[in-house]
């Protein structure tokens, strides 16, 4: 009659592969979930020690730029 777990009427096997994603909205950890599994990704790695390096650079370069030092 009633679905206390609020699943659509095709049934659960569909979303098993979304168990973690749903958890971790449904504890407001989306943000660390996404982080961690980007972080587990070698090209996400790659990506974000790349925009890391790039953003040091810039702010390095607009420090001596500016003259600050």
């Amino acid at each position: 009659m009633s679905d206390p777990d609020d699943t659509p009427p095709g049934g659960k096997k569909g979303w098993e592969g979304f168990r973690e994603v749903d958890r971790a909205i449904a504890e407001n950890r989306l943000t660390s979930y996404t982080w961690k599994k980007t972080w587990a990704d070698p090209w996400g790695k790659l990506g974000l020690i790349l925009f890391a390096i790039l953003f040091v650079t810039f702010v390095i370069y607009v420090i001596i730029y500016d003259g600050m030092i």
